[in-house]
C-alpha cells in the first residue's frame, strides 16, 4: 500500500487512477493539485482527493507515488516543479499519449533524478473529460503501456507494474520509438483522417445538406472528430514525424483504391476491397503484439 498519492491534473485521467487506487484499497491518501481551483475543489467534494494541494510541488511533498495527467507539452514545467522532491524511492509516472517527448522533457528537467520516472501510457478514456466524469472503472481490462528509460530504476519498473495490475490494466512493456510509431499508425493518424474528413464534408457549399443525412457509419467514422483540441494539438505536433510517414502510407494506399476505380478495373476494386475485409474480420483488438520492442 502506497502512503500518500500525488495527483497533478484532477481530470478524467488523474481522477480515474485516484478513484482506482482508492477502491483497491493502495493509497491511504490522496492530494491533488490542478491549475484550476475550482476544479480540485469539485475533486474534494466528489471524494476523488483528501486534500487540494495549492501547488504541483505540495502535491507531491509526503507522496511516495504521483501520477502527473497534465498535457504532454507541460511535462518538462511540471517535473522542473517538483524536481528537487523526486527522490530514489518515489515513483513518478505520467499519462501522456506520447512518449519520445515525454522520456525527452523528465531528462531535461530531471537530470539525476529521472530513475524515479516510469512513462506511462494508459489505453483508455471517454468521449467526455473532467473531474465529474473519473471512474473508478475507466483502467480495468485496458492496456497500459510502460517505456521506461535505460537508467529508471527496475524497483519502480515493477512497482509501476504492480500498481497498473492492482486496478485491472493489462501491462505491456516498450521502447518509447516503438510506442509512438505504433500510435502514430493506430490512433494518431485515425484522429487526424477524422479532423480533416469532418472539414472537408462540413466546409463544401453543400456541406450542411450533407450532414443532415448522414447515418451510423458517418457517425461512427467521425466520432473521434470531436476530440479535446488542445490535447489532440498537442499530441499531433509532439508525434508529427510519425503521424506523416503514416500519413503517406495511407495517400499510396488511398491511391491505388483511386486508380483502380478510374480505370474501370472493377475486380481490381473488389480485390482491395476484401483485402481490407478481411482483415478488419480477423483484427481482434487487444491481441498481444509479436514484438513490444523489450
Amino acid at each position: 500500500m502506497f502512503r500518500q498519492l500525488g495527483v497533478i491534473g484532477c481530470g478524467l485521467m488523474g481522477g480515474s487512477f485516484a478513484l482506482a487506487l482508492r477502491r483497491a484499497g493502495l493509497v491511504k491518501r490522496i492530494v491533488g493539485y490542478s491549475k484550476s481551483p475550482t476544479t480540485t475543489e469539485i475533486a474534494r467534494r466528489l471524494g476523488v482527493i483528501d486534500v487540494a494541494a495549492e501547488s504541483a510541488l505540495l502535491a507531491v511533498s509526503g507522496s511516495d507515488i504521483v501520477l502527473l495527467a497534465v498535457p504532454v507539452a507541460a511535462t518538462e514545467t511540471t517535473l522542473r516543479a517538483i524536481r528537487h522532491l523526486v527522490e530514489p524511492e518515489l515513483l513518478v509516472m505520467d499519462v501522456g499519449s506520447t512518449k519520445r517527448d515525454v522520456v525527452d522533457a523528465a531528462r531535461r528537467a530531471l537530470r539525476e533524478r529521472v530513475a524515479s520516472f516510469v512513462p506511462a501510457h494508459p489505453i483508455a478514456g471517454k468521449e467526455v473529460a473532467g473531474i465529474q466524469h473519473a471512474d473508478a472503472q475507466l483502467y480495468a481490462g485496458r492496456p497500459v503501456i510502460l517505456t521506461p528509460l535505460p537508467q529508471t530504476s527496475p524497483e519502480l519498473v515493477r512497482k509501476a507494474t504492480d500498481v497498473w495490475s492492482a486496478i485491472g490494466a493489462q501491462v505491456l512493456k516498450m521502447t518509447a520509438e516503438n510506442h509512438d510509431a505504433a500510435f502514430a499508425a493506430v490512433s494518431h493518424l485515425p484522429h487526424l483522417l477524422a479532423f480533416a474528413y469532418f472539414h472537408a464534408v462540413s466546409r463544401q457549399p453543400a456541406g450542411a445538406d450533407y450532414l443532415s443525412l448522414a447515418g451510423p457509419g458517418f457517425r461512427d467514422f467521425t466520432r473521434i472528430a470531436a476530440s479535446d483540441p488542445a490535447v489532440w494539438r498537442d499530441i499531433l505536433v509532439a508525434n508529427r514525424h510519425e503521424i506523416l510517414k503514416q500519413s503517406q502510407r495511407f495517400r499510396h494506399a488511398l491511391d491505388a483504391f483511386e486508380h483502380v476505380m478510374r480505370s474501370g478495373n472493377a475486380e481490381a476494386l473488389e480485390d482491395l476491397i476484401r483485402g481490407a475485409s478481411e482483415g478488419r474480420a480477423n483484427w481482434q483488438m487487444g491481441a498481444t503484439p509479436r514484438s513490444s520492442g523489450r
